[in-house]
């Protein structure tokens, strides 16, 4: 328990992709297909997937015979995966017909600089599609590197994650809520890993740990910790 509470803590995406396999976002990659199927991508499409992780959605996309090129700050998928992120995005301007990111929007520092970076990438009538946590309400007291893992760094709820996204110069097509996927996905989480056991390594750290797990469940039964997925169209 030790070892994964200093895994969680050095590379926190790893040691819970460890824990609970890809993709590491609520839904999975049916979610992702159906994603792909709203933003339209098929045949030639030509795909940018920020925050590609280890190349999951880029194979559904290929599959498709979209010509689908990846990014992540550190590239492990195979084939045709650029290094960087969102805030500038390695391509000329207008040659991308979607952007896909899931669960990477929360990691930007700067969201209305990251999506209006997509918009530049993408040409009139491309598309933007995303899949994000959405947080409203107080932030459950976690350690950072655990709530960095989770993304629960910041409050942004559904309706300023539409608005942020119109005023980078999308029209919103679809917003969907994901919560049934989440609910699955903490239940899954709940299985893989013995928190008790965890949390009693840790000594006192853990009272405190445990207690923001507490007002974690609480936060995601009352609604206020959400994810949602979105697709707009370049205007």
């Amino acid at each position: 328990m030790t070892g994964l509470l200093s895994a969680l803590q050095g590379d926190p995406w790893a040691a819970l992709r460890l824990v609970l396999g890809d993709p590491l976002h609520p839904g999975g990659y049916e979610a992702t297909a159906a994603l792909l199927d709203r933003a339209g991508v098929g045949e030639g499409t030509r795909v940018l997937d920020v925050g590609c992780g280890a190349g999951g959605a880029l194979e559904l996309a290929r599959e498709r015979g979209a010509d689908a090129v990846g990014l992540d700050r550190e590239p492990s998928a195979d084939g045709r995966v650029l290094r960087g992120d969102l805030s500038t995005l390695p391509v000329r301007s207008g040659t991308v017909d979607a952007v896909l990111g899931e669960c990477v929007l929360c990691l930007a520092p700067d969201l209305g600089a990251a999506l209006a970076e997509t918009r530049r990438a993408v040409g009139a009538g491309g598309r933007l599609a995303f899949s994000d946590v959405t947080v409203s309400g107080e932030i459950p007291d976690l350690p950072p590197f655990l709530a960095q893992a989770l993304c629960l760094t910041d409050r942004r709820d559904r309706a300023g994650l539409v608005t942020a996204v119109e005023d980078a110069g999308y029209e919103v097509r679809d917003v969907r809520s994901h919560r049934e996927d989440l609910l699955a996905m903490r239940e899954d989480a709940a299985g893989a890993l013995d928190v008790d056991a965890l949390l009693a390594a840790l000594g006192d750290r853990g009272d405190r740990l445990r207690e923001g797990v507490t007002d974690l469940d609480r936060a995601v039964d009352r609604g206020d910790i959400g994810y949602v997925s979105l697709v707009g169209e370049a205007v």
